[in-house]
């Protein structure tokens, strides 16, 4: 044997303890429940969950790509459960929230900000949640995986364009897998104004609501990130940005619009305060464009309109 293969067999562990720590699990997820509304049930029933969900979202491995320690994506998920069943079964909501790093800043900007009303599980103490994005064995671990999917599209959208594709192709295929599972969230017809998680990922991966898509990698990469230094360059490019959800809201591709509502609620406020400062013309044109295609938050606008100009 020569001393270069025994060097390899050597090396050989030492790279694949390296390369696991390189591979790290890519979320670092906050994981809070709150069962206030639950009366007279095992309180330590609700610490062992939250642990349980933490260790799940953040020591499973979701993808393939390798992702050092400071990479890791920062997410938040707040349940709050309304209704326990029976002894191992809850009713509540969850809440996804995504914040991105603007580049050469301390500032994260919020790219998912957003309440599923469909949340029901079964969820016994001490029993191991299993990843595998390719069955529906448990709701509470489908979910989970769900958003894991979805938190990450949704990160590498942000850096690059339809970036998130690869990701939002195996949420969309968790939803399939859950087509015959009893809770509710993953039918067409589950929820009002279809509003739920088929309904959301269809619509992300729907070619006519990739301009809405194409909208968060420039608004984050060629707008927000260009903020510190160049800001003037950096709202034209978010105007135009706009015009392209615009565009969407105008051809109606479905009557409630779900996904660029879900973007627009994340950014609403972030845009106020990006043009309060900007100049009459400009205001008027971000204005015109924003009451147009986001009237739910037309009162925030209504600050924007008010504001001092330059």
């Amino acid at each position: 044997m020569t001393r270069a293969r025994i060097r390899n067999l050597i090396l050989f562990p030492v790279l694949l303890l390296v390369a696991a720590q390189l591979q790290a699990q890519e979320l670092k997820c906050n994981i809070q429940i709150s069962a206030q509304q639950i009366q007279g049930s095992n309180r330590q029933v609700f610490e062992t969950m939250q642990r349980d969900l933490y260790d799940f979202m953040n020591n499973t491995v979701f993808t393939n790509h390798v992702l050092s320690y400071a990479e890791r994506i920062e997410c938040n998920i707040l349940i709050n459960l309304t209704d326990q069943l029976s002894a191992d079964e809850f009713r509540g909501t969850i809440q996804v929230q995504l914040g991105r790093p603007v580049y050469n800043t301390t500032y994260n900007s919020t790219l998912l900000n957003f309440i599923d009303n469909n949340f029901q599980f079964r969820y016994v103490e001490f029993q191991p949640l299993e990843f595998d994005p390719n069955s529906h064995r448990s709701n509470l671990v489908s979910v989970l995986q769900y958003y894991a999917y979805i938190v990450l599209g949704m990160d590498y959208d942000s850096f690059s364009p339809l970036g998130g594709t690869e990701f939002f192709q195996i949420a969309e295929k968790i939803v399939t897998n859950a087509q015959n599972a009893p809770e509710p969230g993953w039918k067409p017809f589950d929820g009002s104004r279809n509003r739920n998680r088929y309904w959301l990922v269809k619509n992300i991966l729907d070619k006519e609501y990739e301009p809405v898509r194409q909208f968060i990698y420039e608004y984050n990469v060629r707008g927000l990130d260009l903020m510190e230094s160049k800001i003037p360059e950096a709202r034209i490019t978010i105007e135009a940005a706009l015009r392209k959800v615009q565009q969407v809201y105008r051809r109606q591709p479905d009557p409630y619009m779900y996904f660029l509502q879900v973007v627009m609620d994340a950014k609403t406020d972030e845009i106020v305060n990006i043009y309060s400062q900007a100049f009459p013309e400009e205001k008027s044109r971000i204005l015109q464009i924003l009451s147009e295609i986001d009237p739910a938050n037309k009162m925030k606008y209504d600050k924007l309109r008010a504001s001092n100009t330059p």
